[in-house]
Formats: structure tokens, sequence, C-alpha cells
């Protein structure tokens, strides 16, 4: 299939509007934890080795304004990946929150300009030679990852359903949630 067919064009905007309302997706999912979640338990940590849920949602923001921002959309790139562990006194969760939404809302902007040729451009990033789509998909890749995470140290920390797909055994229930 050559990228400039009509095929070719159709999937690379479909990849393009699942990838946008994947991060959607795991932004809403993250709002719903950090929202259950006491500062105190937004900010613990078991072992130096692990990683406070408030340490995750700033190394996300990092990530996503590192890959899509500056590595898609060409922004200056001025993270500092090992802050975003580092950091030990609390943020509040509205703020922790507002900062993923406002970088979200970036990366949204940027893919939102991406038409299926730009997909093929490559890039360097973090010291790798990548191709767009291989960024966008790292990206969405990274944010369902800690997501995962941060479900599981949620429930973890407050022992509630999520009810992340209540959908499942209610089916009048038609919400945002599902993947």
């Amino acid at each position: 299939m050559q990228a400039s067919s009509p095929a070719a064009r159709d999937l690379a905007d479909d990849f393009l509007d699942v990838s946008r309302r994947q991060l959607r997706t795991r932004l809403d999912r993250i709002d719903t934890c950090v929202g259950r979640l006491s500062e105190e338990q937004l900010w613990s940590r078991a072992h130096e080795v692990e990683n406070a849920v408030g340490n995750l949602v700033l190394h996300l923001c990092g990530n996503i304004r590192q890959w899509v921002g500056a590595g898609v959309g060409g922004a200056p790139d001025d993270r500092d990946r090992d802050a975003e562990f580092a950091r030990r006194e609390p943020l509040p969760a509205d703020e922790l929150i507002c900062r993923l939404r406002d970088a979200i809302d970036e990366a949204d902007a940027v893919l939102a300009r991406l038409t299926p040729a730009d997909l093929a451009e490559r890039r360097q990033n973090q010291g790798y030679d990548v191709t767009l789509l291989e960024a966008v998909y790292h990206v969405v890749e990274h944010l369902a990852e800690h997501t995962g995470q941060i479900i599981w140290a949620t429930k973890r920390a407050t022992g509630a359903d999520l009810g992340f797909y209540a959908y499942l055994t209610d089916p009048e229930r038609d919400d945002d949630r599902r993947p």
C-alpha cells in the first residue's frame, strides 16, 4: 500500500484519531484516580525505587511534551526528566491534573495538524531516530503503561472499584470511559 493511496491516507487518519482519543481517555482515567487520592497517597512510596503517583503524572507531562510537543511539533525541549522522579514536595491534585491536561491539550493540537504524509518524517528524540508515527505511538503506549500503574496504585490505596468498565455489566450506561 503506497503512502499516497486513499487506503493509506484513511489508515493514517484513523491512527491519528485513535491516538487523540486515547490521550483523552487516559487523561480522564488519571483524573479519576488522582481525584480519589489524598495528598499523602498521591506522594507516597513504599520504597525509594517506587514512583509516587504524583511523580508519574509529572513524568507523563514531561514525556508528552518532549515527544509530541518538541519532537513532533517543534517546540523547545526543556525537559528535566530526573526532576520528574526526584520531586518529593507535594503538588496539589488539581495542579497535577491541570499540568497533565495542558500537556495533552498541546499534544492534541500538534496531532490535529498532522497529515498522513507527515507520519513518515524522521526526527531525533531522546537520542532515537524515529518517524513521527513512532513518536506518537510511543507517547500513547507510554501514557497507557503509566495509567495502568496509576490505576493499580489507586485501587490499592483506596480499595475502590473505579468503574472504568461498568458499561460491560450495565448496558444502559453509555459513557466516555470505553477503551
